[in-house]
């Protein structure tokens, strides 16, 4: 079903796991997991999910508690430009029951091991300033935040 990340170790009870093949319970858990994260985004397809974990430039990590549920997803994309090899991450969502509980700490670890496993220089994310534990947890694992601006053009009607 899925394989292991590389890297350090994660807190006792979260086993973070990068899916190789979609399986039912990723289906029903992404479901479960996506509204928690975003009200105005309609969870991905069964054909879109397939997509996403067989696509080269996305990894697609669920976290799993002492049981085998799963409680937690994350996704990393990784790309090359002129400038070197760059990964984002997006869509960190844990099950509300499950916050609190370090699922949020393994999968952004594993995607940083995962992102310098693959040789990427920076791994960048955005969080709304309203996800404060997020972001105290961003923060935490060493992310910066960049004087930037973000721009987005929608291209939905």
């Amino acid at each position: 079903m899925t394989g292991p990340p590389s890297g350090r170790g994660y807190r006792r009870g979260v086993k973070v796991e990068i899916a190789t093949t979609l399986t039912p319970a990723i289906v029903d858990a992404i479901k479960r997991l996506v509204p928690q994260l975003s009200k105005s985004s309609p969870p991905p397809t069964t054909p879109e999910l397939g997509e996403i974990v067989e696509s080269p430039a996305t990894d697609l990590f669920i976290a799993l508690d002492d049981g085998g549920g799963i409680v937690g997803m994350s996704t990393l994309v990784t790309f090359r430009i002129p400038t070197g090899m760059r990964a984002w991450i997006e869509d960190v969502v844990v099950d509300g029951a499950g916050r609190g509980q370090g699922v949020g700490t393994a999968l952004t670890q594993a995607m940083v091991d995962r992102a310098r496993e693959l040789g990427c220089i920076t791994v960048d994310l955005t969080s709304r300033p309203s996800r404060e534990a997020a972001n105290r947890l961003y923060q935490r694992e060493g992310f910066v935040a960049r004087e930037s601006t973000v721009y987005r053009y929608d291209l939905r009607d």
